[in-house]
Formats: structure tokens, C-alpha cells, sequence
């Protein structure tokens, strides 16, 4: 059935306006958005201001049980450089170890985590896919369905993305061993995604990714190019992330990984270009024309020392800039919008640096709306935000959180960004059912159980 909310603001197409009337459809999307209008009389009067989610556009789920278990100088390998090489042995010891039923509790966490930090719909770059010998499961999909199974539990939408990976680095033809549960083929990839969508589960779709140049032949890439013609949904690769896979890439290919992509003549809308760091003006002009999107992770690209991304001329190029929270050492996206500016700041000693006085002086807004709007395209959704035909889903803030408190209405979106610390997000609304009421998830006690026992069985010799 269909159902009607009321809020006095809302911010739609860029900008705050008063009494908005929201309706959504009997198939959980927005049916009818008009502002200036009464509240009916069967309408749900929402207790603040309202806005879109976001998607998170680039998750590893499992990497959600190793958050804050890296930040010791010496472990997984590090001696006197901790950089990200030494962190991925680390992060392997995880991926080596974790169960299906760990994985579920790990993720539940994770998402109603995320759909507390403002998230309704999460990218999971999945490639988790064996079991811990290396040997294939009876049911190839038993990690993705322990993924799919979390992600319906806590309420949000789920994209999932079977990875391509099958080699160790450029000069390696396999895998290494602690590796073991990450091999695919490009037609493995293909069979996991049809399976994922003709499954039919409610807010689950699927599209395809590749780990990385570095991680997939290019035969392998142009296969599954190919063999993605008959797909629909997003195709995601990290790209450019680190300055040593560059180098690497350059000494293997005779070109960087996102100038190999471009000559190769694979980009188009649906790619996902993740991190894509270290950028150069060419690059970012041939993305630009190819109308691939780019996603940028700010706190996990700080937290692995990965650097800066090039994100004035980003903006600049138009070229679609959604957020992800990739290894969630933050499962809130104001954090990640708040550092992917502040490192612009550190880096170039000027404030405001995404702010464009022409067109839209206020920093937060900016960022905000170009995530926003780049969000379908990364989740291979039609339509997202506050719009007709896109699913009703709708966050609730509290004006009267200390963040918020006070602040002059037009710079709400300001405060939520740039006043930190703060709990802002009262309601969490998918497909027009509330999933987050007075910042409580329904199922937040259980989940939490499996999580805590899941993590003390993973970490057993923590001291």
C-alpha cells in the first residue's frame, strides 16, 4: 500500500525547502515530492529535517572485523614501514580465517552500522569467494548469500560485485597462497552476478568488478568485457590507488592503469573507477569523456596512507564522484565528506576547497549533491534521491542533536558535515519502511551478539 509522509524542510534539487509532501507507491518507490503543500491527514509528520541517503559505493565487508586491529606499528608484517603492502598481509590473515556464518554476523553488523551513518544502499566489492583451503563450496554463492542474507537482515539495499582476481601482481601468473579464496574466472565472475539477480531478493541487484590491473591478465579483462555486454549493473575496479601497482603497471603495460583503461576503449558509464588517486589532468580528461565515474574513500585512503586525489579537477571535469567506506575505519558518510575536503585543505592550505562560488559556495552541499548524484550509476540504479521513480528511502535528522542545535536552518547541511562530533541521523527510512527509529535498529541486540562472539573467535590471541 502506499504511504505518505510530511516534512516541514527537505532538501530537494540542491537547495532547502518547506512543507514537502512525500509519497511513496505501493511498490516502495517515491510516487509524488511536492513542496509548498498541507500535510493530508493520513500522512506520517516527520519529526525533522529530511534528506537522501547516500550509497556506499565501495564496502568490503569482511574488513569490518580487522577495524582499529591494525594501527600497531610492527604488525602483519610491518617493521620499521608500515605502508599499505604491510597492512594487506594483515587484512589477509582476516580473509583467510573467516567463516560464512562469521562473514553474516560481521556484515550485519557493518550495515546497520552504515545505515546508522546515513547509508541505504551499499557496493559490496566481493571476492570472498572459497572456502579457507582454497577449495570451491558445493554452492559457489554460499559468501555471497551469507552477504545478501546480512544485508536483508539489517534492511538496506545491496549491489553486490563478484570480483575478477587471478594473479598476484604483474609478473605473477597465480595467485599466492594466502590468496587462496579470492580466484575467479572471467565466466566465474558472470555466473555469481545472473545468480544474484535471478534470485530475486528484495533490495539486491548485482553488477561485476575486477580487483585491478594487477590482479587480473588483460586477456582475462577483455574477456570479461566482453562476456559484460549481456549484463546490466555497474562494473567496478580499483584503480591508481597506489604509486608502487603505477609503477608496475608502467613497467608491464607501458602505460598507468587508468591511461590502459582509457586505451584500451573500455570505459563507459558503467565503470567505477575506485580511488583513482594518484590521477594525472589527462586521465582525469579521458574519464571525463568516457562518462565513467570515479569513487573516493576518504578515511580508508588516509587510514592505508594512500595520498590525495586530484579532487578540484575532478569536480571540474564533472566527471560523477560517489564515497565509499571501503575497509570502514568510518561507517558514516559526513566523516567521509568532511576528511575528502579537509585533506584538500591540509595539502593545499586553503578551506573550502570544493566549494565553487559561481555555482554553489557551500562546501558540504557540493560534496553532498555530487555524491548523491553519482550513487545510481555506482549501484546500477535508475534513479536514486528524493525523486519520482526512485526507492523511497529517506533519512530524518534531529535538530536538536548538539551538532545541529541552533544552527540558522540553511546551514543544516553545513553543521551535519562540518560540527563534529555528532549523532544528527534520528530516522532511517528504505522503500518507505522505517529500519532506523530514534537511532534504534529493530534486530541491533541480536546482531550485535553474533558480532561480538564472531570477533572473538577471529581474534582469539588479542592482547
Amino acid at each position: 500500500m502506499s504511504q505518505s509522509f510530511w516534512a516541514s524542510r527537505a532538501w530537494l534539487a540542491g537547495g532547502w525547502q518547506d512543507d514537502v509532501l512525500l509519497r511513496a507507491g505501493a511498490d516502495g518507490c517515491w510516487s509524488q515530492i511536492e513542496s509548498g503543500a498541507a500535510a493530508p491527514a493520513d500522512s506520517v509528520r516527520l519529526a525533522g529535517p529530511v534528506i537522501a541517503p547516500l550509497v556506499d559505493a565501495h564496502s568490503h565487508a569482511f574488513q569490518r572485523a580487522m577495524a582499529a586491529l591494525a594501527e600497531r606499528r610492527g604488525e602483519g608484517g610491518a617493521g620499521a614501514d608500515d605502508d599499505f603492502w604491510s597492512w594487506r598481509d594483515r587484512m589477509y590473515r582476516v580473509a583467510l580465517r573467516i567463516t560464512p556464518d562469521q562473514l553474516r554476523a560481521v556484515a550485519a553488523q557493518l550495515y546497520v552500522e552504515l545505515l546508522r551513518g546515513g547509508y541505504t544502499q551499499v557496493c559490496e566489492f566481493h571476492y570472498l569467494q572459497h572456502d579457507t583451503d582454497g577449495s570451491r563450496y558445493a554452492d559457489p554463492m554460499l559468501l555471497s548469500w551469507a552477504v545478501a542474507d546480512a544485508a536483508d537482515e539489517a534492511g538496506l539495499g545491496l549491489t553486490l560485485l563478484p570480483v575478477l582476481y587471478e594473479r598476484a601482481g604483474f609478473a605473477q601468473v597465480a595467485l599466492r597462497e594466502d590468496q587462496r579464496r579470492f580466484a575467479t574466472t572471467p565466466a566465474d565472475v558472470v555466473a555469481l552476478q545472473r545468480a544474484a539477480q535471478r534470485s530475486s531478493r528484495r533490495h539486491l541487484n548485482a553488477g561485476i568488478a575486477i580487483h585491478s590491473l594487477r590482479a587480473a591478465a588483460a586477456g582475462s579483462i577483455r574477456e570479461l568485457h566482453r562476456l559484460a555486454d549481456g549484463v546490466e549493473g555497474p562494473i567496478h575496479i580499483h584503480a591508481a590507488e597506489q604509486t608502487a601497482e603505477i609503477d608496475d603497471c608502467l613497467a608491464a603495460t607501458g602505460a598507468r592503469p587508468i591511461e590502459w583503461l582509457l586505451r584500451e576503449r573500455l570505459l563507459d558509464a558503467r565503470w567505477q573507477l575506485v580511488h583513482a588517486t594518484h590521477a594525472l589532468p589527462a586521465e582525469i580528461e579521458g574519464v571525463a569523456a568516457s562518462g565513467a565515474g570515479v569513487v573516493i574513500c576518504p578515511t580508508t585512503e588516509a587510514n592505508l596512507g594512500d595520498g590525495l586525489p586530484d579532487l578540484p579537477r575532478w569536480l571540474a571535469a564533472g566527471v560523477p564522484l560517489a564515497i565509499g567506506s571501503d575497509s570502514h575505519v568510518t561507517r558514516g558518510w559526513a566523516e567521509e565528506l568532511r576528511w575528502l575536503d579537509y585533506g584538500q585543505r591540509l595539502a593545499l592550505r586553503r578551506r573550502n576547497v570544493a566549494a565553487c562560488p559561481a555555482t554553489q559556495p557551500a562546501t558540504a552541499a557540493r560534496l553532498y549533491d555530487a555524491a548523491l548524484a553519482a550513487g545510481a550509476a555506482s549501484a546500477g540504479l535508475a534513479k536514486w534521491g528524493l525523486q519520482v521513480g526512485a526507492r523511497a528511502d529517506f533519512l530524518v535528522l534531529d535538530a536538536q542533536d548538539p551538532s545541529l542545535l541552533g544552527i540558522p536552518p540553511s546551514h543544516t547541511l553545513d553543521a551535519l558535515v562540518f560540527s563534529s562530533p555528532g549523532d544528527a541521523i534520528r530516522d532511517v527510512y528504505v522503500a518507505g519502511a522505517a529500519v532506523i527509529r530514534n537511532r534504534r535498529h529493530a534486530a541491533e541486540t541480536a546482531i550485535a551478539g553474533r558480532f561480538a562472539q564472531a570477533m572473538q573467535q577471529l581474534w582469539p590471541d588479542a592482547d
